[in-house]
């Protein structure tokens, strides 16, 4: 079963605040995972954890 977490989850993993993570999600930056299930917003864990290998496989190659 896939494992989905909230805006605040998500800002927790990241240290920042939820209104940052919905500025991203707003504006197309940052990890773009996410599902709409009426008013809720829940991102895939997985694919935040594949958004963070990639990150960091970027800056890395840099």
């Amino acid at each position: 079963m896939k494992r989905y977490l909230t805006t605040a989850e998500v800002a927790e993993r990241y240290r920042t605040s939820p209104g940052t993570v919905r500025y991203w999600r707003y504006a197309g930056t940052g990890p773009q995972c996410f599902i709409r299930r009426g008013r809720h917003v829940l991102y895939d864990a997985e694919a935040l954890d594949k958004y963070d290998a990639d990150e960091i496989g970027n800056r890395c190659a840099a």
